[in-house]
């Protein structure tokens, strides 16, 4: 795995993590539709393309032209 995969996976684990803390703590409330499921995703798209190497963002935004 790369330093940038390492990196992307270790984010995406943050975010999880701090979701579930706040949620086990009674801070957030994830059984109820909300705007944290928007971040639940993003944590889930970095954690998996920094251990598949795939980004379905990255893949949109070069057939954008993006380089």
């Amino acid at each position: 795995m790369t330093a940038q995969g390492m990196t992307m996976t270790l984010a995406g684990l943050f975010i999880l993590i701090s979701l579930g803390l706040a949620h086990a703590f009674g801070q957030a409330n994830l059984a109820q539709p909300s705007w944290l499921w928007f971040t639940t995703f993003v944590g889930l798209n970095l954690f998996q393309a920094g251990i598949t190497g795939f980004c379905p963002l990255t893949k949109i935004l070069k057939k954008l032209g993006f380089k």
